[in-house]
This record gives structure tokens, sequence and C-alpha cells, in this order.
């Protein structure tokens, strides 16, 4: 494991830009960049697109390290290149932004008011890749929709199993049980949440990261972020607008962000480079501040 990268984690200010839309969720994100499903015929051709937004997002003055303290990928940009070289070698060596990658395969069907990860058949050969590029770390996804007792514990469950597969590797896991801001009962299911990570996190072998819906109450998750099991806490925007996200945030010490649509939610392909750049500048201002403003 690079000592300067996990150091950057570890000691850092800022924040974690996620980057990591897949195949379910590419066309949305390249629809709400301004190219629509007619400019491509194929799966290739519309993972060549998102590939040219996220290139001109990581090639951008506004994404550097400076506020950035690292970047989620998805498989597909991880395996190619950004100006001849290998992307999360690109966002380290150029940007010196720390590189993860997405590794789930998408969610299971609902039960027991939650959705947990599909099977992922390939992850040791995927892991293994990922080391081969000098990537840092990776992130996976199960969702939570219910303050079910036992639903809860099975996402948690396999988060932490998976997790402990990624730290085989040498590799840091950012372990993501999203619970769903909508849910009715969404404090409750934080409070079952967090007690069920306590447990696990003391059983694996090294530090994971966390990466968390913003609580309803503020400064929950201190007891994790301050666990010397806990590397970081991350939030996802989980649907707020940035605004929203930003000032929930900001009121809960010691949590950064890790935001997708609401760091580039108002970029599009139309914009100049001037205009695209001081768009995406704006964006990663307010989230960093709300990253380290406490």
């Amino acid at each position: 494991m690079d000592t300067d990268m996990l150091t950057q984690i570890r000691d850092g200010q800022g924040f974690l830009a996620a980057l990591d839309q897949s195949g379910g969720s590419t066309p949305k994100a390249l629809a709400d960049y301004g190219i629509s499903e007619e400019a491509y015929t194929n799966e290739q051709e519309m993972f060549d697109r998102v590939h040219e937004m996220r290139t001109r997002i990581i090639t951008s003055a506004a994404f550097t390290g400076e506020r950035i303290l690292g970047a989620i990928l998805f498989e597909g940009t991880m395996d190619r290149d950004i100006e001849g070289v290998p992307s999360p070698r690109y966002l380290w060596l150029h940007n010196r932004i720390v590189p993860f990658v997405k590794v789930d395969k998408g969610l299971e069907e609902p039960t027991d008011g939650v959705q947990l990860m599909r099977d992922m058949p390939e992850l040791d050969a995927l892991l293994e890749r990922a080391r081969s590029y000098d990537v840092f770390g990776t992130k996976m996804r199960s969702v939570i929709a219910a303050a079910d007792h036992d639903g809860i514990a099975a996402v948690v469950a396999q988060q932490a199993q998976i997790g402990q597969r990624i730290l085989d590797h040498d590799l840091v896991p950012i372990l993501e049980p999203e619970v769903d801001i909508h849910a009715a009962d969404k404090a409750e299911a934080e409070r079952i949440l967090r007690e069920e990570l306590l447990d696990v996190v003391e059983e694996l072998s090294a530090p994971v990261m966390l990466k968390l819906t913003i609580p309803s109450e503020d400064g929950f998750y201190t007891p994790l972020i301050d666990h010397p099991k806990v590397l970081r806490v991350v939030a996802l925007s989980g649907g707020y607008s940035r605004q929203d996200a930003n000032e929930r945030l900001a009121r809960n010490p010691g949590l950064i962000a890790s935001f997708s649509r609401a760091l580039i939610g108002d970029l599009t392909h139309q914009q100049t480079n001037a205009e695209f750049d001081h768009t995406l500048d704006t964006a990663v201002r307010s989230i960093f501040d709300a990253s380290v403003s406490r």
C-alpha cells in the first residue's frame, strides 16, 4: 500500500469525488451532461462518451488534490487511459488524487427492507488488476430502505465479509451501506446500522473506510469517525441537492463528502472549456468548504 496515498486519505483536508456511474446509470449521467441516447448506437460507444466526460473532468484545472483527496472510478474508467496513462495512475501522478474503483455489480431484489449486493464472481481478478494500476482502494454499495434489523445485519455482514477479502489484497475497502433518504424510519435504520458497523469493524484485520448517508441526527456517526479501525467516513449526497447536502454535511464534524450528482450535476457537454472549469470549480469549492469547515 502506498504510504503517501494513505497519509493523504487519513490526514488530508478535502473530499472524495465519485465518478463511478456504471452501466445502468450511465445513460442518465450522459443525458444530464447533455448527450442523448441518439448520440451513441451501442454500449461501447456509450462508454466512449462517458470516458470523454470523465476525462474532461479529471483534466480540468479545478480537479486537483488541493481540495479533492480521492476519486472513485468505474471499472471501465480504470481500464482506460487518459493522455496515454492508465486513469488511476494519471489521477495520482498528475492530480495528486488517490484512486479508488467501484467493485460491486449492482443490487439484488429487495428483501427484509434492504438490497444486498449481487455476487461478484470475478472480484479477485478485478482486485489484482486494480493493484496493477496502483489503485489504493475500492467501493461497494448496498441499500437500506427500512429499519429492519435482520436486513441491516445482513447488509453489514456482507459488506464486512467482502471487505475482508479486499483487505487481503492489500487494498482499502469503502463499505457503503446506503440508507435511503426517503425511508420513513431513516433515523431508526441509522441507529441499527451504526451498532452493526461498530461491531463488525472490530473484527476486520485492518482499518476500512465507510461511505454513509448524511445522518438525520447531527454528529450521529462520530463514534465511527473516531474508531481506530475506521480510516475515514465519507458521505454520499443521496439525492439531496448540493446546497442541502453541503448544509447537512457541515453540521457533522469529521464527516467529509463523497458526492457524485451534487459534484458534476451542473456540467454539460455544450459548455466551453472556460464555462466547464468555472462550473466545476464552483462545485468543488462549495463541497470542500462543507467538508472542512467545522
